[in-house]
């Protein structure tokens, strides 16, 4: 008997032999510098939740619709993170837009965390590249680095993961409509830069990225 699988999506703009490249070549380069410096490598996104976004799923009787209730009130958070090849995930939650001022901020916090220098690999968006933010590397090239993944492949990027499950788990679902047995999630991320550990797809995911090719860094 046949079972439905989850489906893994991908966009038709991607370009296959860039994707080839960064497996095989981009990739390696970036953990081999890293490894040569004593650097850490991390992957990072950015991610806004809503109070009004429709999140989970969960039980009802039949022919009547389940009610959740939640709050009227509209109201939103962003947070930008980064995980490593080791699982570990750092954030920062912000309520602004995600501008160029609140990038060096990530960063200055980011560098604040280690001791040596991080390769961080992050997407194409405007911002990353923006000049306020390169302006900033320039100034501590010793301490951290971009490199930027490849258009419409987000799957590159374990740190996708992480904002999938925030917004899966954010609001978390509460009252009678509540699906039984469930495994209780948090219902959002405590303000500030902080250091913990992610979930396990996600873990496995930095590993899978790191070790395509080349093997855990």
């Amino acid at each position: 008997m046949r079972r439905p699988v989850t489906v893994d999506k991908r966009a038709v703009e991607q370009d296959a032999e860039a994707v080839r490249v960064w497996h095989e070549e981009t990739w390696p380069t970036i953990r081999a510098r890293a490894k040569a410096e004593n650097g850490e490598v991390l992957f990072g996104d950015q991610i806004g939740v809503r109070s009004d976004q429709v999140t989970g799923r969960t039980w009802g009787a039949k022919g009547a619709t389940p009610i959740v209730r939640r709050t009227g009130n509209r109201s939103s958070v962003n947070a930008m993170s980064s995980i490593s090849t080791r699982g570990r995930m750092h954030f920062m939650v912000f309520t602004e837009s995600f501008d160029a001022r609140v990038m060096c901020r990530f960063l200055a916090r980011i560098v604040g965390h280690f001791d040596r220098k991080v390769h961080l690999i992050v997407d194409r968006h405007s911002v990353h590249r923006s000049k306020t933010v390169r302006a900033w590397l320039a100034g501590h090239k010793y301490e951290i680095e971009l490199h930027s993944l490849l258009s419409y492949s987000h799957e590159l990027n374990p740190d996708e993961l992480v904002n999938a499950d925030s917004n899966a788990a954010c609001p978390a679902p509460t009252g009678p409509g509540t699906r039984p047995n469930s495994r209780p999630r948090p219902a959002g991320f405590p303000t500030g830069a902080s250091v913990s550990n992610t979930s396990s797809a996600a873990t496995s995911a930095a590993r899978t990225s790191a070790t395509s090719s080349t093997g855990t860094l």
